[in-house]
Formats: structure tokens, C-alpha cells, sequence
């Protein structure tokens, strides 16, 4: 007879879970890109101006800040009318097995597409980022061509998007390359939505809400209720490219965006966010407003012209001719008068 202790259990247990789980460990083949204090880094305005580069164009691995591209592709198809926020999307098994961060999905489930968007971006989810890719294009495959393709409209000429989520890739497959310069491109391009920061600033919100036992969604964004004025965007972190952060934030009319990628640590991550997000706003603040020009108070009414007086020399020329004309009449009238003799 064999008997296994309890300590045999639970590790017979925890055994069978982890090897359920989905392999995101890091390829040993991945070249590691993360230094300290950052791989590169970038700050610039809402009007693209940028005001401070440091090893902008070094390429990195984005991580989970893949998960924006997915975000402005959803709301585009809104706006195409292609897409509705709530239209429903089925959770598949696919998608349903996807680990690293998420909201445990479960096959057959569904939700909204606004519900997905805010597990997406507030949880940071691949399980539902897979969701939604699958619902707009059909398959991961087809919805990372639709990534790089409107990548290349926004200028990102140094980006490649191969997955869907951000994870480490698995073995046969490849990471996603990006920089701090196109990824603020894509922030940019975001921000002029006004509906994208509705997703991106908020902290906590419950998934399944009308569960008795809601799961709540925390953003991994801490620089969100740290960092006055901040309101988004993403984070990201896989071992190989250590930790990244696309961040904004508005002060007196004035708006951001940093983008630090490549960190060691996350401490060291959302310091150098926090200065740079300072310096850009700083610069911005210390410019002259724009001149406004004012309108006056009343504006008057319009004069009527007048035509300008005849000059003396051409009232004497018109006299000249009134008088040759008056002549002549009368000395035609004279001429033909009959003559009397006498």
C-alpha cells in the first residue's frame, strides 16, 4: 500500500497547475535590452514638439503597451461603424487560455466590447486582448497585420508588432520591436481621441460586476492618482526588456507625453516618468501664452463715402465747354435768323 503524506498532495497539486498554465517563461535566446536608469527615453507636447530624447530610436520590447494599438484599432472601427461597444463577444478557448496577466475568462462567456476595452487596458489582460482580436479580425494573425499596417500610416518605421498581447514570444515566434519615439507617435495619435482616456485613467473598476464576488481590476499605471494630472496610458514589463511605461499627463492647459522603456526595475521605471513628465511640463509653462487678439466693444458703423470735389482747374475746363456749347447754338440761331431790308 503506498500513502502520500499531505505534503505530497498539495505538491502533486500545485504541480498539475502550473504545468496547465500557458508557457510565458522568457526564451534564453531573447537578447536582453533593459539597462539602467532606462534603454531610451523621450518626452514631447500634444503638438508632437519634442523636448527631450535620450536613446530615442533604440530599440525595445514594448511588453503590454502593444495592448494602445489594439485600443485606437477598436475605437477607429467605432468610429467606421464597423464595430459597436456593445456588440457582444464570445470568450473562445483560445482566448480563454491565455496567461500572464488577465481576467480568467472562461470558454462561452460573454461580454461587451466597452467591458473587454477596460479589462484590456485598466487589468492590463491578454485574455482579453485576445478576446477582442479575434471578434474584429478573426484571428491573432489577422489582427497583428491590421497592428503593423496602421502602424506604418502613423510613421512608426521602427516597429513590429508579432503578437496581439506583449508576452514573451514562444518558441518559433518572435518579440515585438518598438522605440520610444514611434511608441509616443502612437500615444500622440491616441490623444487626439478624447474617449481613449476614459479607459486609460481609470485605477480600480469590478469585472463581472453583477457577480456576488465581482473580480476587481487594479491599473498597474502607478503614476495615476501619484502624479498630478496624469491620466494614462500603459505600462508594460516582460524579463527580457524590463519595464516600460507610456505616461501623460495635463497641467494648465498644458499636455505630455513620456515614454521610458527598458527599465530595471519599476522604482526606477516611474521616477524617471515622474521627471520627465515634470521637465516637458515645465518647459511648457514657462513659454509666453499665445497673443490673443480682442475684438473691440462696439464696432461703428459704416461711413458712407463721398465723391471727392471737383478740382478748380476741372470746373474751369466743364465751364470752358458749357460755354463753347452755349456759343455755337447761338450763333447757329443768329445765322439762320431771315433777314429784313430795308
Amino acid at each position: 500500500m503506498i500513502t502520500i503524506s499531505r505534503a505530497g498532495v498539495w505538491l502533486c497539486l500545485i504541480g498539475t497547475f502550473l504545468a496547465a498554465q500557458p508557457a510565458i517563461a522568457q526564451r534564453a535566446d531573447i537578447p536582453l535590452l533593459s539597462t539602467d536608469p532606462y534603454q531610451g527615453a523621450i518626452v514631447v507636447g500634444a503638438d508632437g514638439e519634442v523636448l527631450f530624447e535620450d536613446k530615442a530610436d533604440a530599440p525595445g520590447y514594448p511588453a503590454s503597451m502593444v495592448k494602445l494599438m489594439n485600443l485606437l484599432l477598436i475605437l477607429e472601427g467605432v468610429d467606421r461603424g464597423t464595430l459597436n461597444l456593445q456588440d457582444p463577444v464570445v470568450v473562445t478557448a483560445e482566448a480563454a487560455g491565455m496567461g500572464g496577466s488577465q481576467v480568467f475568462l472562461k470558454e462561452g462567456e460573454v461580454f461587451s466590447i466597452e467591458e473587454l476595452l477596460y479589462a484590456m487596458m485598466i487589468q492590463s489582460a491578454n485574455d482579453a486582448a485576445v478576446a477582442l482580436a479575434l471578434k474584429v479580425a478573426g484571428t491573432k494573425d489577422g489582427f497583428v497585420e491590421r497592428m503593423n499596417r496602421r502602424a506604418a500610416e502613423l510613421g512608426m518605421r521602427k516597429t513590429l508588432f508579432h503578437s496581439v498581447h506583449g508576452l514573451p514570444p514562444a518558441r518559433g515566434q518572435e518579440p515585438d520591436v518598438s522605440t520610444p519615439r514611434d511608441m509616443a507617435r502612437l500615444c500622440l495619435a491616441l490623444l487626439k481621441r478624447p474617449d481613449v482616456l476614459a479607459y486609460t485613467s481609470v485605477t480600480k473598476r469590478p469585472f463581472r460586476a453583477e457577480s456576488p464576488k465581482p473580480f476587481i481590476m487594479e491599473n498597474h499605471n502607478r503614476l495615476l492618482g501619484a502624479f498630478e494630472g496624469c491620466d494614462g496610458l500603459k505600462t508594460g514589463y516582460i524579463k527580457a526588456g524590463g519595464y516600460s511605461v507610456a505616461a501623460t499627463a495635463v497641467r494648465n492647459g498644458h499636455r505630455v507625453v513620456a515614454v521610458v522603456m527598458g527599465s530595471l526595475n519599476r522604482e526606477t521605471r516611474d521616477a524617471k516618468a515622474r521627471e520627465l513628465l515634470t521637465l516637458g511640463l515645465n518647459q511648457l509653462a514657462a513659454r509666453p501664452p499665445p497673443a490673443v487678439l480682442e475684438a473691440p466693444e462696439e464696432i461703428p458703423a459704416p461711413v458712407a463715402e463721398k465723391e471727392p470735389p471737383a478740382s478748380p482747374r476741372r470746373a474751369w475746363k466743364w465751364g470752358l465747354v458749357i460755354v463753347l456749347i452755349l456759343g455755337g447754338t447761338s450763333l447757329v440761331i443768329w445765322t439762320k435768323r431771315p433777314r429784313y431790308h430795308r
